[in-house]
């Protein structure tokens, strides 16, 4: 924060130290080109002198020297031709002081009467213009003044504007070449326009004009109160009119029976509607005629000017933007028709691959959809792309500051949703698994349901919904217990164990009957048994059976158990894992009989 403080503290000691160099540059400028003014005044003064001198020695009885004469004219010829070139460099002088002088304004009262561009001996411009001023705004003041006392006086080349025995300012030769008119033109001219905005000044504040003014004023007010009692009436009518036609014509709004606004609310809605409008028109009204109470007064007549440009400008700047932006939208309406028609035929192309119409060499029909969906999104931000020059202050800086900062908050809010995205992505090339597969991710098993960008969902055996982030299923092995299911079989396995007295050769036939009575198990390829291990006490053996519902294995598993226990009971055999402690001697042996191996 401190830093940021001095940055800005040194930012406008800068901006101030720029405009008082400015400013002192522009003064320097004007004070070198009016001490060359002055420089050249000078010398038309002398030469003025000098040339009075020569015609009255031209013509002076005495003079008879022919040469005399012709050198005297000579002269006289020279002085007059350079008092041209002089007024031509003054006339030259001040239009290109112009452009860093744009004067001062004299506005004693609401217009301004003319403009200062120099000041007098020790007064700048703005210290004439304020003197000026001043002195008009106290003739108006002074009920003994008579504006028809102005008058001009001239003494020398200067002329004077005076009222009654005050003088009110002067004009000269400066005044009129940097005003391009003569300086007797220019001083009648101002004495004039001093005259008359003394008498339009006492005019305007005039005792009948201000009671004329009164009146007007409360008659506008009186209309403006008529015109707000009749919007509210009407507001009321409208009101008992609402209210006269709920449950007839304001039934809500029902979309497929769901009733998502009731009539109450829907009367509610118009009834707030109505509120809006009828404060707006009553806020309209009196800001409309405020202005015209203003302009009733002198005093105020400024402000109802200031008050129309509050609504006048903003209409005025929004339809030059809405008039100069219009080719750029008939180029944004352009482009987006071009990637209508593009999104169009791509979508009309997905179509085609999704049913099988269209068949690519190594494209699978799953890909398409979401392959339609990335291509869409991928042209859309090109579009947006194309389209962002011409969108309406695209090129200011608060414009694009904001979509840096939206580009940087979604970069770092949507780390994770993006990694879950891009992990979508790959897991939809690299098809593990199809939407009704049974698959096992992880510790989850299930069906699965819906794949999306960001999940993969599954329903359970126990008809649970799981959903899995998509960077977990990346991270994670997959078991897809339905791909090869309808071509080679699953093969589904349970293990039993069985004490070393009952035959090998009768466990093999028992299972395999228990697992050929479950419905779902193939009898061709035949189920088989592995005798998995040879423990301390039992055998391990696995029943193995093939079949082609995969979905189906928790009914599947639960037959071929209870089959097994069936076939194992009916044959006196117990599914057990005996543990015996016995003392035996060496003629005893734990193998079947010879007859039954």
């Amino acid at each position: 924060m401190k830093f940021l403080h001095l940055t800005f503290m040194l930012f406008c000691i800068q901006f101030c130290l720029g405009q008082n160099v400015d400013s002192l540059v522009t003064e320097q400028k004007l004070t070198e080109q009016s001490d060359r003014l002055l420089k050249i005044k000078e010398q038309q003064t002398q030469d003025s002198l000098r040339r009075v001198q020569l015609e009255n020695r031209l013509f002076a009885d005495d003079l008879e020297d022919t040469k005399e004469k012709q050198a005297l004219l000579t002269e006289l010829y020279f002085l007059k031709n350079r008092d041209s070139l002089a007024f031509a460099e003054r006339k030259r002088k001040v239009d290109s002081m112009r452009v860093l002088n744009p004067g001062i304004p004299v506005k004693p009262f609401k217009d301004t009467l003319f403009t200062i561009y120099r000041g007098i001996g020790g007064f700048s411009i703005r210290e004439r213009a304020n003197a000026v001023q001043s002195r008009v705004k106290n003739l108006a003041d002074l009920h003994s003044f008579h504006a028809d006392s102005i008058r001009v006086l001239e003494n020398e080349d200067t002329w004077y504007i005076t009222g009654g025995n005050e003088m009110i300012m002067s004009v000269s030769e400066e005044d009129a070449l940097w005003m391009n008119a003569a300086p007797a033109a220019l001083a009648d001219l101002f004495a004039t326009k001093i005259r008359g905005s003394i008498e339009q000044y006492r005019d305007d504040t005039s005792i009948p004009k201000l009671m004329k003014g009164i009146g007007l004023a409360a008659l506008v007010l009186f209309i403006v109160s008529l015109i707000v009692y009749g919007i509210n009436k009407l507001a009321g009518y409208t009101r008992r009119l609402v209210l006269r036609n709920k449950g007839n014509k304001l039934t809500g709004i029902r979309i497929s029976g769901y009733e998502l606004v009731s009539a109450t609310k829907q009367v509610r809605f118009v009834w707030a509607l109505f509120n809006l409008i009828k404060w707006a028109f009553i806020l309209m009204v009196i800001y409309l005629a405020l202005p015209i109470v203003f302009n009733l007064f002198p005093a105020t007549e400024g402000f109802a000017n200031v008050l129309l440009s509050y609504i006048l400008d903003p209409i005025k700047k929004i339809s030059l933007a809405i008039i100069n932006y219009f080719p750029n939208l008939i180029t944004v309406v352009v482009i987006v028709i071009i990637f209508r028609y593009i999104f169009k035929i791509l979508k009309y192309f997905a179509n085609e691959l999704h049913r099988g119409a269209l068949n690519i060499p190594g494209f699978y029909a799953d890909w398409t959809l979401p392959t339609y969906q990335i291509l869409r999104v991928l042209l859309t931000a090109f579009m947006l792309i194309v389209i962002f020059p011409y969108l309406p202050g695209s090129k200011s800086p608060i414009f694009q500051g904001v979509s840096v900062f939206i580009g940087i908050l979604f970069t770092f809010g949507s780390a994770g949703a993006l990694g879950n995205v891009v992990a979508g992505l790959v897991i939809t090339y690299m098809r593990p698994f199809s939407i009704g597969d049974r698959v096992k991710i992880g510790d989850v098993q299930g069906d699965i349901i819906e794949k999306t960008l960001l999940v993969t969902r599954l329903r359970t055996i126990k008809n649970e919904i799981i959903s899995v982030p998509n960077s977990q299923v990346m991270n994670s092995h997959t078991i897809n217990y339905s791909t090869d299911a309808p071509l080679n079989g699953l093969i589904v396995h349970t293990t039993l164990t069985i004490g070393y007295d009952i035959p090998w050769q009768t466990v093999h036939k028992l299972a395999i009957e228990a697992a050929l009575n479950v419905e779902y198990i193939e009898a061709d390829p035949t189920p088989f048994v592995l005798q998995t291990s040879l423990d301390d006490y039992y055998v391990s053996y696995q029943i193995n059976g093939y079949t082609k519902q995969p979905n189906k294995q928790a009914i599947i598993y639960s037959e071929l158990h209870k089959n097994l226990l069936d076939e194992f009971h009916g044959a006196g055999i117990e599914i057990m894992s005996p543990h015996y402690r016995v003392v035996r001697s060496n003629e005893d042996t734990a193998m079947p009989p010879a007859d039954e191996r």
